[in-house]
C-alpha cells in the first residue's frame, strides 16, 4: 500500500510559478513510475505528466509541454511537478499517482494508487 500527499497548490497569476509536491509512504516508492493528473470542474480526469521508476524517462501532455517539469527524488520519497508560465486554463485540482508498473504511462487505469490533490488556481 502507497500513500500520497500533495502540497504546493495555491492561487496564483496567468504567467507565474508553482511547484508541486507529492509525497509518498512506504520503502517501495523507487519502483514506482508516477504520474500526475488534473481535473477540472465539470471535466474529466486528463494526463499531465508521468516519469518512470528511475527518473530516465519523462512524458508530457501537449498542453504542458515546455512549461511544466516532473522530477522526482527517491532518496525523499518525492515526486515533484515545477509548472511555469501558467495559465487560467491550468487550473484544477492536481492528483499524483502511482504506478507499479515502473514504465511511463499515461492512463488512469495503470495507476494503483492515487493521492488526494490540490487545488491550482490561475486568475488572468
Amino acid at each position: 500500500q502507497v500513500q500520497l500527499v500533495e502540497s504546493g497548490g495555491g492561487l496564483v497569476q496567468a504567467g507565474g510559478s508553482l511547484r508541486l509536491s507529492c509525497a509518498a509512504s512506504g520503502r517501495t516508492f523507487s519502483s514506482y513510475a508516477m504520474g500526475w493528473f488534473r481535473q477540472a470542474p465539470g471535466k474529466e480526469r486528463e494526463f499531465v505528466a508521468a516519469i518512470s521508476w528511475s527518473g530516465g524517462r519523462t512524458y508530457y501532455a501537449d498542453s504542458v509541454k515546455g512549461r511544466f517539469t516532473i522530477s522526482r527524488d527517491n532518496a525523499k520519497n518525492t515526486v515533484y511537478l515545477q509548472m511555469n508560465s501558467l495559465k487560467p486554463e491550468d487550473t484544477a485540482v492536481y492528483c499524483c499517482a502511482a504506478s507499479l508498473r515502473g514504465i511511463v504511462v499515461v492512463t488512469t487505469q495503470a495507476y494503483h494508487f492515487w493521492g488526494q490533490g490540490t487545488q491550482v488556481t490561475v486568475s488572468s
